[in-house]
């Protein structure tokens, strides 16, 4: 049934606001934040509840994306032969080393003492006040997983949850046929990607309610780490910069300068749209044309190694969890910061290309180490910006690995030499 012109979703106010970029709602949800935290003081505890929700349900679609995102790659992916074996080692090679660039350039720098963060109590509800209230009995019962409220015979407030997303994201794709198991997997890819779309439309309250509480209970001081947190972020990106530049020098016939030069298109388009996917086009135009990478090369680094190379969302949630546990004044162990290193290779092959699915496989990385989720709240504030800086990395990582891919001879010269 079509809804008449009057009442389409772009004529109310609701509508109107989804109209406007992602970073400009959270940076009107952070002044709005902000003036109440100002205005409410201590009262203003009660905004946790908002967020800690917001971040549950990310939380609880992290582990079915991954799942479905990732089996969808390898069951579409073509890749044959030793280069299928090569394009494999170069983006295990390079996540690695964004991930232990991240972890160390933290350590070293540790943004998240410049100011120290007061966690609350565990006495204290998610209301400030002893004991459970109604309103924290329900936060209680939003699904921290799929799969967990349907095993749970208490919790079926979950479940009716999980059943009402679900059921009206279907409704979009009822009578689309399922001929065989890909576009099986193809359409549970695509209602998860619907409601985490629906959830992503509510991180600017999510937003809203972390800088009101935060300034409300504990002032400013927070948001200077976070300041300390951008720049630490940047050094890192730009050191995984350095180490893509120096291994397609040594290993590669394009030179550095021809880089910057030939894939400038792509790397202002994934700064400014905010999706390696949506640049994924423009990046295999450049490398190819502007470039001159052989189309083997080209097609491997930038559309196939772009469903699983995302080394800049990798650093950052690595750094992240670094981060908010010294914020927090937790101690991460050698053995918790390897297991980091471990979740977030993983994370990063299932974080789809899309903007803030990174928020999504971030709550794996920080359940892994015991980190609570709702503080990765914190984070949205400074994260429509680090999220372009990372997504630009995620496709300079493609074009590093297409460079090497195509070797140290030139196409016009012979045949090329595979790059380690």
């Amino acid at each position: 049934m079509t809804m008449p012109a009057s009442q389409t979703p772009n004529s109310s106010l609701w509508g109107r606001w989804t109209t406007f970029p992602l970073y400009w709602r959270i940076l009107i949800a952070m002044a709005l934040g902000l003036v109440t935290g100002l205005v409410l003081g201590e009262r203003a505890l009660v905004f946790e509840i908002p967020s800690k929700v917001i971040l549950q349900l990310l939380g609880a679609l992290a582990p079915p994306l991954i799942l479905i995102a990732v089996t969808h790659v390898l069951m579409t992916t073509e890749v044959t032969g030793k280069m299928a074996g090569r394009l494999g080692f170069l983006l295990l090679l390079n996540t690695t080393v964004a991930i232990v660039i991240g972890l160390t350039v933290a350590n070293i720098m540790r943004p998240g003492e410049w100011r120290e963060f007061t966690k609350p109590s565990a006495e204290q509800t998610e209301t400030g006040e002893e004991g459970p209230s109604p309103v924290a009995l329900l936060v209680q019962n939003v699904p921290k997983s799929i799969l967990g409220p349907l095993g749970d015979k208490q919790n079926v407030i979950g479940v009716i949850i999980i059943a009402v997303g679900f059921g009206v994201a279907l409704r979009g794709v009822k009578k689309k046929p399922i001929a065989n198991v890909q576009d099986f997997v193809e359409l549970a890819y695509e209602v998860l990607l619907v409601v985490l779309h629906w959830i992503i439309q509510l991180v600017p309250i999510g937003v809203f309610a972390i800088v009101a509480k935060v300034v409300g209970t504990e002032g400013f001081g927070p948001f200077v780490a976070l300041g300390a947190f951008i720049v630490t972020v940047i050094i890192a990106l730009l050191l995984q910069t350095t180490w893509y530049m120096v291994r397609i020098r040594l290993f590669s016939w394009v030179r550095p300068r021809d880089v910057f030069r030939g894939m400038r298109d792509a790397l202002f388009m994934a700064f400014s749209t905010d999706s390696s996917t949506a640049t994924m086009p423009v990046t295999y135009k450049c490398l190819k044309e502007n470039v001159g990478i052989r189309e083997e090369s080209a097609s491997m680094g930038a559309l196939v190694g772009a469903n699983f190379n995302n080394d800049g969302t990798a650093l950052y949630e690595a750094m992240a969890a670094l981060f908010i546990a010294q914020l927090l004044g937790q101690h991460l162990s050698f053995g918790a910061q390897l297991m980091v290193v471990f979740t977030s290779i993983i994370a990063s092959v299932g974080a789809a290309g899309i903007p803030e699915a990174g928020l999504v496989t971030m709550t794996l990385v920080f359940t892994a180490v015991g980190l609570p989720i709702e503080y990765i709240a914190m984070l949205l504030t400074v994260d429509w910006f680090l999220d372009r800086c990372r997504t630009t990395i995620n496709v300079l990582g493609d074009v590093n690995v297409a460079c090497l891919l195509d070797g140290k001879v030139k196409p016009e010269t012979g045949s090329p030499v595979p790059a380690s």
